[in-house]
């Protein structure tokens, strides 16, 4: 019997010549499912390697896109790097860039290229604006797209300018499309035998995050306004030592709303019969909900909630969020040795399959694997990994 393999995506290997956020994001998802993902960057490493925050010199930006990944540090402006390039697609699975459309093309490695190379490779294409479209030659980063999509219109308070999510959520969300466009492909290569092309956008995802009232405007004419952190059962408190938000939305949980304040005779209340009318009266009940936190303690508060099956949680500072128990015990930072900062904590186990491991691994340091992949993969010789090191191509 065949032997099961420890992770998902065993035999699975990935070019990633991704920068910065959403192409490398989806690299390390790949290589947390199993897959050898090779980093293929400059001599020097890639640019982002520089990105602060810095631990004891070692970026934490860097590492939570890149750790358990091998590095080839390789020049591709150079004819031998493209040909060692070009050699390393004929044995691998995927390859993902995120650089400005036609750019990889000019490099000499479109999809024909790599196709005409191994018919079975899948090509990953991040970009701002996406591979064709009125803005396909625009340049842009994360908050690009939460702007054209109307989502930073819609983010903040009424009296606040237009406002942008503190972390990448379009990066993010693109590197999942990302993935699972890859995913999909590579399913589909088990019956065509072939591999295909995957296009996905920072503009194109922030559309899909503002789906809901786009088509909101679209089939009616509504037009959504800033309303900060929510309002009534659905928005954050004060506490006497903090802040919480509680989200209790629908009439169902409205009766353990009532009973959290003491309030039985709200349960019948006509004013309050389904949930737009309890959005109707949320300064009323908002006041309650004011004066109910104000006299306890975020984590009496959230017992007391949690205890009736109310969803709350505390508005966590960092350092708060960083001694939470969720984050250590379900592994999603996880400290690992670095050969610069000693140790650090990278990007962990944030999806658990029930047989297959989960791998974490270190950052690379730029180049660390380059003779390993060039050895292994490509039986190149030592003279010649010397020759390549002494023309600045490795």
């Amino acid at each position: 019997m065949a032997t099961t393999p420890k992770t998902a995506l065993e035999g699975i290997r990935v070019l990633d010549l991704g920068r910065y956020q959403a192409g490398p994001r989806c690299g390390l998802v790949l290589a947390r499912l199993g897959a050898e993902v090779i980093k293929v960057e400059p001599p020097n490493g890639e640019e982002s390697r520089a990105n602060g925050p810095m631990v004891r010199g070692q970026s934490a930006y860097w590492v939570q896109y890149n750790s358990g990944k091998k590095s080839l540090g390789i020049d591709l402006r150079k004819d031998e790097g493209k040909e060692a390039l070009r050699e390393l697609v004929k044995v691998s699975d995927i390859f993902i860039q995120n650089f400005r459309p036609g750019t990889i093309a000019d490099m000499g490695f479109g999809y024909e290229v790599l196709k005409s190379l191994n018919r079975k490779i899948v090509m990953v294409n991040v970009s701002a604006y996406g591979q064709y479209g009125p803005y396909k030659d625009r340049v842009g980063f994360d908050p690009i797209g939460q702007a054209m999509s109307g989502h930073m219109s819609v983010t903040g308070f009424p009296e606040t300018p237009p406002t942008k999510t503190y972390f990448p959520l379009i990066d993010r969300i693109t590197a999942l499309h990302a993935t699972i466009g890859t995913l999909a492909a590579i399913r589909e290569r088990e019956y065509s035998g072939e591999g295909q092309c995957i296009d996905v956008a920072l503009a194109d995802t922030g559309f899909t995050t503002m789906e809901i009232p786009i088509a909101a405007y679209l089939g009616a004419g509504i037009v959504p306004k800033r309303n900060g952190n929510g309002s009534g059962t659905s928005n954050t408190y004060r506490t006497s030592d903090g802040w919480v938000h509680m989200v209790a939305v629908g009439a169902n949980m409205w009766s353990r709303v009532c009973k959290a304040l003491d309030k039985p005779e709200w349960v019948d209340d006509p004013r309050f019969k389904n949930r737009q009318q309890i959005e109707e009266h949320s300064d009323l009940v908002g006041a309650e909900l004011t004066l109910w936190f104000a006299s306890r303690t975020s984590k009496e508060a959230v017992e007391q909630m949690s205890s009736l099956d109310i969803p709350v949680a505390p508005v966590n500072s960092v350092e708060q969020a960083a001694h939470d128990p969720q984050l250590m015990e379900r592994e999603l930072l996880v400290e690992v040795p670095d050969p610069i900062a000693g140790t650090i904590h990278v990007s962990g186990k944030h999806i658990k399959l029930s047989r297959s491991e989960i791998i974490v691994g270190s950052a690379p340091t730029p180049g660390q694997h380059t003779e390993e992949i060039l050895t292994g993969l490509l039986d190149y010789s030592k003279e010649k990994l010397a020759a390549m090191r002494g023309d600045g191509v490795i």
